[in-house]
Protein backbone atom coordinates (compact mmCIF):
# COMPACT_ATOMS: atom_id res chain seq x y z
CA UNK A 1 0.00 0.00 0.00
CA UNK A 2 2.81 2.31 0.70
CA UNK A 3 4.83 1.94 -2.27
CA UNK A 4 1.70 2.38 -4.39
CA UNK A 5 1.01 5.84 -2.31
CA UNK A 6 4.95 6.94 -2.86
CA UNK A 7 4.71 5.93 -6.53
CA UNK A 8 1.47 8.11 -7.07
CA UNK A 9 3.32 11.11 -5.26
CA UNK A 10 6.21 10.71 -7.62
CA UNK A 11 4.11 10.19 -10.94
CA UNK A 12 1.98 13.65 -9.58
CA UNK A 13 5.25 15.46 -8.91
CA UNK A 14 6.83 14.08 -12.51
CA UNK A 15 3.65 15.25 -14.11
CA UNK A 16 4.15 18.90 -12.45
CA UNK A 17 5.69 21.16 -14.93
CA UNK A 18 6.83 24.28 -14.46
CA UNK A 19 6.01 27.43 -16.69
CA UNK A 20 8.07 27.93 -19.94
CA UNK A 21 10.02 31.05 -18.28
CA UNK A 22 13.16 32.61 -19.66
CA UNK A 23 16.26 33.31 -16.53
CA UNK A 24 15.19 36.55 -15.77
CA UNK A 25 11.22 35.67 -15.33
CA UNK A 26 12.22 32.54 -12.92
CA UNK A 27 14.56 34.77 -10.54
CA UNK A 28 12.83 38.19 -11.18
CA UNK A 29 11.26 38.35 -7.92
CA UNK A 30 14.13 37.32 -5.62
CA UNK A 31 16.50 39.73 -7.16
CA UNK A 32 16.97 42.70 -9.35
CA UNK A 33 16.70 41.77 -13.08
CA UNK A 34 17.02 45.13 -14.34
CA UNK A 35 14.64 44.07 -17.70
CA UNK A 36 15.45 46.31 -21.04
CA UNK A 37 12.44 48.67 -21.56
CA UNK A 38 9.99 47.58 -23.89
CA UNK A 39 8.90 50.26 -26.64
CA UNK A 40 5.98 49.35 -28.95
CA UNK A 41 4.79 52.53 -30.19
CA UNK A 42 7.97 54.19 -31.61
CA UNK A 43 6.56 57.78 -30.85
CA UNK A 44 6.77 60.00 -28.12
CA UNK A 45 9.40 60.01 -24.80
CA UNK A 46 11.76 57.55 -24.66
CA UNK A 47 11.39 54.45 -22.79
CA UNK A 48 15.11 54.73 -21.36
CA UNK A 49 14.45 58.12 -20.20
CA UNK A 50 11.55 57.17 -18.40
CA UNK A 51 13.33 54.12 -16.98
CA UNK A 52 16.42 56.31 -15.49
CA UNK A 53 13.98 58.85 -13.79
CA UNK A 54 12.13 55.85 -12.36
CA UNK A 55 15.14 54.63 -11.03
CA UNK A 56 16.32 57.94 -9.64
CA UNK A 57 13.92 57.30 -6.89
CA UNK A 58 15.81 55.87 -3.75
CA UNK A 59 12.87 53.42 -2.69
CA UNK A 60 12.99 51.72 -6.07
CA UNK A 61 15.79 49.36 -6.94
CA UNK A 62 14.45 47.22 -9.99
CA UNK A 63 11.78 48.86 -12.57
CA UNK A 64 10.03 47.05 -15.87
CA UNK A 65 9.44 49.87 -18.05
CA UNK A 66 6.50 49.16 -21.21
CA UNK A 67 5.31 52.33 -23.48
CA UNK A 68 2.44 51.34 -25.74
CA UNK A 69 0.38 52.91 -28.12
CA UNK A 70 -1.72 54.88 -25.53
CA UNK A 71 -0.26 54.03 -22.01
CA UNK A 72 3.25 53.66 -20.62
CA UNK A 73 3.38 51.17 -17.78
CA UNK A 74 6.04 51.43 -15.01
CA UNK A 75 6.19 47.96 -12.44
CA UNK A 76 8.89 48.31 -10.18
CA UNK A 77 9.74 47.10 -7.03
CA UNK A 78 10.39 48.59 -3.72
CA UNK A 79 12.98 48.47 -1.46
CA UNK A 80 11.90 46.08 1.74
CA UNK A 81 11.90 48.59 4.57
CA UNK A 82 9.90 51.39 1.99
CA UNK A 83 6.88 48.71 1.53
CA UNK A 84 5.18 50.69 4.43
CA UNK A 85 4.63 53.71 1.99
CA UNK A 86 4.00 51.78 -0.95
CA UNK A 87 1.12 53.95 -2.03
CA UNK A 88 2.41 57.05 -1.94
CA UNK A 89 5.68 55.88 -3.72
CA UNK A 90 3.36 55.14 -6.10
CA UNK A 91 1.37 58.32 -6.29
CA UNK A 92 4.55 60.94 -6.00
CA UNK A 93 6.03 58.73 -9.06
CA UNK A 94 2.92 58.78 -11.82
CA UNK A 95 2.80 62.60 -10.49
CA UNK A 96 6.11 63.27 -11.24
CA UNK A 97 6.35 61.28 -14.52
CA UNK A 98 3.31 62.95 -15.77
CA UNK A 99 5.19 66.50 -14.70
CA UNK A 100 8.26 65.99 -16.70
CA UNK A 101 6.24 63.92 -19.98
CA UNK A 102 2.68 65.71 -20.10
CA UNK A 103 2.11 64.31 -23.53
CA UNK A 104 2.15 60.51 -22.41
CA UNK A 105 -0.34 58.29 -20.14
CA UNK A 106 1.14 56.37 -17.38
CA UNK A 107 0.12 53.49 -15.37
CA UNK A 108 2.36 52.69 -12.37
CA UNK A 109 2.28 49.68 -10.35
CA UNK A 110 4.47 48.00 -7.23
CA UNK A 111 2.14 44.85 -7.57
CA UNK A 112 4.54 42.06 -8.05
CA UNK A 113 2.56 40.00 -10.47
CA UNK A 114 2.16 43.10 -12.73
CA UNK A 115 5.92 43.43 -12.39
CA UNK A 116 6.67 39.72 -13.50
CA UNK A 117 4.14 39.48 -16.53
CA UNK A 118 6.67 42.80 -17.69
CA UNK A 119 9.44 40.59 -17.30
CA UNK A 120 7.74 37.93 -19.31
CA UNK A 121 6.44 40.08 -21.96
CA UNK A 122 10.18 41.65 -23.01
CA UNK A 123 11.35 37.60 -23.22
CA UNK A 124 8.53 37.04 -25.38
CA UNK A 125 9.33 39.76 -27.67
CA UNK A 126 12.83 39.27 -27.26
CA UNK A 127 12.79 35.41 -28.47
CA UNK A 128 10.74 36.65 -31.40
CA UNK A 129 7.56 34.59 -29.61
CA UNK A 130 4.88 37.71 -30.08
CA UNK A 131 4.97 40.39 -32.30
CA UNK A 132 4.30 44.45 -31.95
CA UNK A 133 0.34 44.02 -32.10
CA UNK A 134 0.49 41.04 -29.60
CA UNK A 135 3.00 43.00 -27.24
CA UNK A 136 0.44 45.90 -27.10
CA UNK A 137 -2.71 43.51 -26.34
CA UNK A 138 -0.30 41.99 -23.53
CA UNK A 139 0.51 45.20 -22.68
CA UNK A 140 -3.52 46.56 -22.33
CA UNK A 141 -4.26 43.20 -20.39
CA UNK A 142 -1.97 44.25 -17.75
CA UNK A 143 -3.35 47.79 -18.03
CA UNK A 144 -6.42 45.96 -17.12
CA UNK A 145 -5.15 43.51 -14.45
CA UNK A 146 -3.85 46.88 -12.66
CA UNK A 147 -6.79 48.43 -12.83
CA UNK A 148 -8.73 45.58 -11.35
CA UNK A 149 -6.55 45.11 -8.19
CA UNK A 150 -6.73 49.28 -7.30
Amino acid sequence: MKAVVYILAILFLVGCKMPDDGPDSRLALIKTTNPEPIQIEKDGASVEGIRNEVNQVDEIYDAAVIKGDHNTLVAYKVRHLDRFRMKSIEKELKKHLEGKYKDETFVVSSDYKIFLEAVRLREDIDSGKINDKQADKRLHQLIRLKKERT
